[in-house]
């Protein structure tokens, strides 16, 4: 298996100076602008709207950010190393037909006085900070909840993040309830007017986000958010609790009536528009338009049976991510759910954020008939070209060419995962960067006759295997089943970073994963409050203020 081909030489993909894509980011009409280094290096700095697609994972990432083979698509890579060539070649052979590069990367960028932010999924998260600071949210600090919780006072603790983070660290008595669902599970929660609700998450964005909501919603009860999240309850030297499984309960009858009528209020506010199934069959049918359509229910529910075609998106999730599951500025978004309460307010935020063509499917799951799909959300993985026959080896196989030294492990999970566990002696390597990695590979294991790739279950090794084909001296063969087959099996594994080919810049990081919490964490929330400002210096990107109404 190879990389698919490239359809056309580097030198004739077109070249865009930072400074027309700078006033193309501005322009109506769509666009994708895309990163395709690896995400750590994303992480350290890029334009404020470009959308982290790296070159490493293409081929299962781009047919949902990018659905639309006619897009207009504008590529950056670090300083013309090639990178953005590679990508660009892989796109034309999947059907793209509008791509430009960006003329000297991210330096380029510098270059031309532009401004450059750190972190992921920053629009989202200097939205966050833009609610804060127009609407004036409420909210408390560590040292206040804690003397609230020792006073014994009248209130709820809602963690607005999905269960699998809440059910790893979350503040003591906490219920999970997540971002959307806070409108649309809360009154069967509150029994009296005078319960303090008090919203958190990690940090910041989501708890400012699920605080205003149930504002917005117009709920009687006194609404705060925690400030800093977790993050500040643990830098104040309290601790945090661990594997929690309390979780809100799904409506009641009369809980969802008052969450719909809530809802209504947010739809008249903030111009929430409906369409039935007709007209989102018309805009399906549509190939001069980029169109996403999500269900914004939690996963289970959506596993459990959903519309065909939709994706999921949980509501507060695609809030807090956007540019995560939407790669073209400019589209079209269509959001569904089996009520209309928590598509109606994640359309309302999605509003806020400059979207423009946001729709609510009227009817929700009911609206498109009795056919539903269940599952997860299938990925769509566009195709590479097959070389040939890829060579399986099995765990036994590997353990004895191992012991003989004829064989040598490469792993192609991502540096955190291969942080905490890897087969003893594996090479650590980027997929993007394979030719350079493989090099060190076989200057550090002159006596190798095999080269094995693994990665968590195998899948990605045996994606990237032609890649691995073309810059190995040696033949290649992919483990089967993977790391997990290996471990599987009681064989030992080892940890830490060894064997690096490459720098730990692959993935981002978060403050979680740093062996100083204290530290990272600061940073952290630094860079946070710090986004407000740093974006009144870039005016790629504009959110929309609405005044409460009398």
């Amino acid at each position: 298996m190879t990389t698919a081909k490239e359809s056309k030489p580097a030198a004739s993909w077109p070249r865009l100076d930072a400074a027309r894509v700078h006033a193309l980011l501005s322009e109506k009409g769509e666009h994708a602008f895309l990163d395709v280094r690896e995400e750590g290096l994303f992480n350290s700095g890029h334009p404020l709207t470009i959308v982290s697609a790296p070159l490493s994972h293409l081929e299962t990432r781009i047919a949902a950010l990018v659905p639309r083979r006619a897009t207009r698509i504008v590529l950056m890579d670090q300083q013309d190393d090639g990178l953005a060539e590679r990508a660009a070649g892989r796109l034309a052979s999947w059907g793209y037909t509008d791509i430009s590069i960006m003329a000297g990367g991210l330096e380029g960028w510098r270059k031309a006085g532009l401004e450059v932010f750190a972190g992921i999924y920053v629009p989202s998260k200097a939205f966050g900070e833009f609610v804060e600071h127009r609407y004036d949210t409420p909210a408390i600090d560590a040292q206040e909840l804690r003397r609230w919780i020792d006073d014994g006072k009248d209130m709820i603790i809602l963690d607005s993040r999905p269960y699998t983070e809440f059910h790893n660290y979350s503040l003591p008595g906490g219920i999970d309830c997540p971002g959307a669902e806070l409108v649309h599970r809360v009154f069967d929660l509150i029994e009296r007017d005078e319960t303090t609700i008090v919203v958190n998450c990690a940090g910041r964005t989501r708890g400012i986000i699920g605080a205003q909501s149930l504002i917005n919603a117009g709920i009687r009860n006194p609404v705060v958010c925690v400030r800093n999240g977790t993050a500040g309850w643990h830098l104040s030297g309290e601790t945090m609790a661990r594997g929690s499984r309390t979780v809100a309960p799904p409506p009641s009858p009369k809980g969802l009536a008052a969450a719909i009528e809530a809802a209504m209020r947010v739809s008249k506010r903030f111009g929430v528009r409906e369409i039935d199934a007709a007209a989102l069959r018309e805009l399906q049918a549509d190939t001069t338009r980029s169109l996403y359509f999500f269900d914004v229910r939690s996963p289970e529910e959506y596993e459990a049976g959903h519309i065909p075609g939709a994706r999921s998106a949980p509501g507060g999730q695609l809030i807090q991510s956007t540019d995560h599951y939407v790669g073209t500025r400019g589209s079209r978004i269509v959001l569904c759910d089996d009520n209309g309460v928590r598509a109606c307010m994640t359309a309302s935020w999605l509003i806020q954020l400059g979207w423009e063509d946001v729709f609510v499917l009227a009817g929700g799951l009911a609206a498109c008939g009795a056919g539903m799909d269940k599952g997860a959300e299938p990925v769509e993985q566009l195709p590479v070209e097959a070389a040939g026959s890829v060579e399986r080896i099995n765990v036994l196989d590997l353990h004895r060419l191992l012991a003989s030294g004829e064989a040598v492990v490469v792993d192609l999970a991502n540096s955190l995962k291969f942080r905490v566990r890897h087969i003893p002696g594996a090479w650590f390597a980027v997929r993007s960067r394979l030719n350079d990695g493989l090099a060190q590979v076989a200057a550090g294991a002159p006596k190798a006759k095999r080269l094995v790739l693994t990665s968590d279950d195998g899948a990605f090794a045996t994606l990237a295997a032609g890649d691995a084909a073309a810059a190995s001296p040696l033949p290649v063969s992919v483990l089967d089943g993977g790391t997990a087959a290996w471990a599987g099996t009681g064989l030992p594994l080892a940890s830490g970073l060894e064997n690096m080919t490459s720098a730990t810049d692959d993935v981002w990081y978060s403050p979680y994963d740093y062996d100083d919490l204290r530290k990272s964490m600061t940073a952290y929330l630094t860079w946070e409050i710090d986004l407000i400002q740093q974006l009144e210096k870039d005016q790629s990107l504009q959110f929309r203020y609405f005044a409460p109404s009398a």
